[in-house]
């Protein structure tokens, strides 16, 4: 294949524009070729001569009379026309680290676990895999796993304020420089804790991916998650990371796998040494989202009473891993009452989601956006119009500051739900509200 020459190389504001990225996220090759042709002058001719594609194919599929499904034709593509491998679901292509940061080889360290094999083949990222090596030249010690456990913890925390679209990227760097860490022989301590905090941002890059709606990659990374927490025998671990599949399983309207993928973290949690009731009173409300999910009106009430007793046994000294912090009281009113709500049972969910907004912290924007358009809702279902639209107009400001498409998801089933009251005047200014501050998400819809 003709290598492509410096000046044909795709600038950098098409590779970074959001319709490019979803054009090569999902592969629709003929909006690529559009864009390729109209941002950076390589007409279908050169593509094909770079792509090693016939010009009558290139044509058909401009023309959406044809898809590239093959892999071999992505990888062409992806070499032919510069595109980052990770932007089309690929592994870092060849020409994409500089040779200049090329480093030699270590000697031959210990085989890496498999969990560890399978997560460092395929991972999506930046161009800094060269510059990580340098940088695993140093010696580890516990305080290097110190500062990694202080990063995940303020990703999180950024998680909250701003959503994850943009953390991933560094998340993802930092997961490739763990992995790259873990390939070396290590120390039993410093391996397990290295295999901890790899489990650990394998599982929030794929709660990036769920916040995101896009359930396909979430579950990649949660199940990468769960090898390297079995790797070290960490079922405290390996139940959170359950738990998450369970709730993105009530999200994808599978009911039953929420509740298997929760009952399997029970068990996890159950066989491991130490589980602390606050981890028990987390799982038991997950249990109690499936159930509700599931319309079992009996099981949720038992589950929510379980949640509760784990709840009231909580003590000052409990050794509660760092992951399970965010189950605080609030927390376990809010998913309390959004169980309620889940059932139909709106007089008992509103004035718990409301006591919970009220003690929830100002910067965890996604959850006050997420938490309010709940109240929302369900104050719509019991006939308060005001209220309805007084709630999802002040929760409009925290759904701007955060990038969540589980917020925008709720955000739009309540204004459809608005649609019976549309001309009503708490409706109207609720809508006017919306258009100036989330344009976007009624961009397509009617006016009334």
């Amino acid at each position: 294949m003709p290598e492509p020459s410096r000046s044909q190389e795709l600038p950098v504001s098409l590779l970074t524009d959001p319709v490019m990225i979803e054009a090569c996220r999902t592969r629709d090759f003929g909006r690529v070729f559009r864009l390729v042709k109209a941002r950076a002058g390589i007409y279908p001719s050169m593509i094909a001569r770079r792509c090693d594609l016939t010009p009558s194919r290139v044509g058909e599929v401009i023309a959406g009379r044809r898809q590239l499904l093959h892999m071999d034709v992505v990888e062409r593509i992806s070499d032919g026309l510069r595109i980052p491998g990770q932007m089309l679901g690929l592994a870092r292509r060849s020409w994409e680290t500089p040779p200049s940061l090329t480093t030699k080889p270590r000697e031959p360290a210990e085989a890496p676990a498999s969990a560890v094999e399978s997560l460092g083949a395929g991972l999506p990222g930046a161009d800094v895999d060269s510059i990580l090596v340098l940088a695993a030249e140093h010696d580890l010690s516990l305080s290097t796993l110190d500062a990694l456990h202080s990063s995940i913890a303020d990703y999180w925390r950024r998680d909250d304020e701003h959503g994850g679209e943009t953390l991933r990227p560094a998340v993802v760097g930092q997961l490739r420089y763990v992995v790259g860490l873990l390939k070396e022989q290590r120390p039993a301590p410093l391996r397990t804790g290295l295999h901890g905090i790899a489990a650990e941002l394998a599982r929030l890059t794929g709660w990036t991916y769920f916040d995101a709606r896009q359930y396909s990659q979430a579950r990649a990374y949660f199940t990468e998650s769960l090898g390297l927490a079995r790797a070290i025998d960490d079922r405290q671990f390996m139940a959170n990371v359950l738990a998450c599949m369970s709730l993105q399983a009530t999200y994808e309207d599978k009911p039953g796998d929420a509740l298997a993928l929760v009952t399997a973290a029970q068990d996890q949690a159950r066989e491991a040494a130490g589980t602390t009731p606050r981890v028990l009173a987390m799982l038991a409300m997950r249990e109690a989202f499936a159930h509700a999910a599931l319309g079992d009106r009996g099981a949720t009430h038992t589950a929510i009473s379980e949640a509760h007793g784990q709840f009231g046994r909580i003590s000052t000294g409990d050794p509660d891993p760092g992951w399970v912090a965010y189950f605080d009281e609030p927390k376990l009113i809010v998913d309390t009452g959004i169980a309620h709500g889940r059932l139909g049972e709106a007089a008992l969910a509103e004035p718990l989601i409301a006591d919970a907004l009220r003690r929830e912290h100002r910067t965890n924007h996604r959850g006050r956006a997420f938490h309010a358009f709940w109240l929302a809702r369900i104050q719509l279902q019991r006939g308060k119009l005001d209220e309805a639209c007084h709630t999802a107009m002040d929760a409009l400001a925290p759904a701007a500051a955060v990038s969540s498409q589980r917020v925008g998801s709720h955000l739009r089933e309540f204004y459809e739900q608005l649609e019976p009251f549309r001309r009503e005047p708490a409706a109207v200014a609720f809508e006017s509200r919306l258009r100036e501050t989330l344009p976007r998400q009624v961009s397509g819809s009617p006016r009334p």
